[in-house]
């Protein structure tokens, strides 16, 4: 585990994580749990993560995804059984384990913005390329050369950046893509909301790679523990960092072994 920031140490966060009333672990997919894949349907967990967290949830630990993909497409890739929370669509989606669902309100204006950024991509060839989801489109490179790239790029930008500012929309740089997408919601407002339901003295954790993540390391900042969950390190809020798939597996047999020393005690 390497430190970034100091303000908190893994060490004394696992020493909390064996005496918290509660633990609550906070997860990214794509990038975080999952390794990137050029075909977007086939992006499946490190094979040891399902069963490890499926031992920390039943060991009692709050698990709750959170990602900016639709919510439902988790319950498939992931592999989780029984399913943990889900907050889809960069938190405008909840899916609970019960299997209660939850949609953040959706501006008809920004709705319609929506719809013909998704169309003027589908005129431009550019069907392949797009993703569909509650609140935002998005447009995935993955796998594409560098010039291919930078033409999807160049055309996405000349017909997006004018439905953005007519529409009020956020236009989202994530790894990988582009996504233009209704304001107001972020993965910080996911984990904002999970803090309020939870008991001060939960031990919280979140882990996410990329720059859709940083609103939640920013929410979480004082609170528990955030990681970065990338082969390389970049410039972030988050307080360690951790290399996939062997740190990140450590990570969980840690928080595992943590939780298992806690009921030992007791």
């Amino acid at each position: 585990m390497k430190a970034l920031e100091r303000q908190i140490s893994y060490g004394s966060f696992l020493d909390r994580l064996r005496s918290a009333s509660a633990r609550v672990l906070l997860l990214d997919y794509d990038g975080t749990l999952a390794p990137f894949s050029a075909d977007r349907n086939l992006a499946f967990p490190y094979p040891e993560v399902p069963d490890l967290l499926a031992r920390i949830m039943a060991e009692g630990t709050r698990v709750v995804l959170i990602s900016g993909r639709p919510a439902r497409e988790l319950l498939l890739l992931s592999g989780i059984h029984p399913h943990p929370e889900i907050w889809g669509s960069h938190g405008l989606e909840r899916l609970k384990p019960d299997g209660s669902y939850e949609l953040g309100v959706l501006p008809h204006d920004q709705q319609m913005g929506l719809l013909m950024a998704a169309t003027s991509l589908r005129t431009d060839g550019l069907e392949r390329q797009i993703e569909l989801k509650p609140g935002g489109v998005a447009v995935h490179w993955r796998g594409l050369t560098a010039q291919e790239i930078e033409d999807i790029k160049s055309r996405v930008f000349q017909r997006w950046i004018p439905l953005r500012d007519e529409y009020s929309l956020s236009l989202l740089d994530f790894d990988g893509g582009l996504e233009l997408r209704v304001l107001g919601k972020n993965k910080g407002d996911a984990v904002n909301t999970v803090l309020n339901e939870i008991h001060p003295d939960s031990a919280v954790a979140y882990l996410g790679d990329d720059q859709t993540d940083e609103d939640a390391f920013r929410a979480l900042k004082g609170k528990g523990l955030t990681a970065l969950v990338r082969s390389q390190s970049r410039p972030t809020a988050a307080d360690v960092w951790l290399q996939p798939p062997q740190e990140l597996i450590q990570f969980f047999q840690e928080w595992l072994d943590a939780q298992e020393k806690s009921y030992d005690a007791h």
